[in-house]
């Protein structure tokens, strides 16, 4: 039996046939300071800079939530899964809008956590806007690592946004880091992709993982219709569950819920064993 202390560190007692073997405790490297009220560690891994607060109690299990992006942004539903005993996680990755490169980071993360530090084998993600991109792409590569995915105002289509190719403002700066980090050689060759999580549910549906998009309907930065319409009618299509809330007449901002009372429970149901 395994178990994580306040601090974040793993220590185990195992008694087997009269043996007993004990591991040694492992704490969280790096800076500690406060982050309402929880002790948060800041270290590396693989040479990305990563956040993980700890709870008071770790929860049996050691569940834990994984931000694509913006972490600290609205932390009502995270201050809350911290008093249930959850871990949050966060690796700054921040300009690789969900690249195979910024997926192969998040592979690095997630070893040294469940490794290392007794995670749960299934994180909870959370994508705000282009930390959806992150989230998806991360759990299309790895289904049998995510208990369920939280998207708010999420970017599903990098076409969307930054690309502007549809109905939204689009961002000129972004769509280039797009080509660069995405190693497209022309602008056709990343309109003409394939691999954005609007395209690849497949893998998310048949491991029967549960989604919940909060969106706002008049968001003009990342429309909904392009980015979590046409995931929820694909994932419906697909068998998928999907549960929508929509903020009628608002835009991108703000994320998140007055009460966050949907997004906590819809992460606590979730099966992260």
């Amino acid at each position: 039996m395994s178990l994580l202390s306040k601090s974040g560190y793993l220590g185990s007692l195992v008694v087997l046939f009269g043996v007993v073997s004990t591991l040694q405790a492992v704490e969280f490297p790096g800076q500690q300071s406060d982050w309402h009220g929880f002790t948060r560690h800041d270290f590396q891994v693989a040479g990305k800079s990563v956040v993980v607060v700890a709870p008071e109690k770790t929860a049996d299990g050691v569940p834990w939530v994984w931000h694509g992006e913006f972490f600290g942004h609205k932390p009502n539903p995270d201050i809350a899964l911290l008093k249930k005993g959850y871990h949050i996680a966060y690796m700054k990755v921040q300009n690789l809008l969900g690249a195979p490169v910024a997926v192969k980071h998040w592979n690095d993360f997630y070893v040294e956590l469940t490794g290392k530090y007794g995670f749960a084998r299934k994180a909870a993600l959370v994508g705000l806007s282009r930390g959806g991109l992150y989230c998806m792409n991360w759990a299309i590569a790895n289904p049998d690592k995510v208990s369920c995915i939280y998207n708010d105002a999420a970017v599903c289509d990098f076409k969307s946004w930054p690309g502007g190719k549809g109905t939204g403002k689009g961002s000129a700066s972004e769509w280039k880091r797009v080509l660069q980090v995405y190693g497209f050689k022309t602008e056709q060759e990343a309109v003409e992709y394939r691999g954005n999580p609007v395209d690849n549910l497949e893998p998310l549906a048949k491991a029967k993982i549960p989604l919940l998009h909060v969106f706002g309907d008049a968001d003009q930065v990342v429309p909904w219709e392009e980015n979590t319409g046409l995931v929820a009618t694909r994932y419906k299509q697909l068998g998928g569950k999907i549960q929508l809330i929509r903020k009628p007449g608002v835009g991108h901002h703000p994320h998140g819920l007055e009460d966050s009372t949907p997004i906590v429970e819809f992460i606590l149901k979730a099966d992260f064993r």
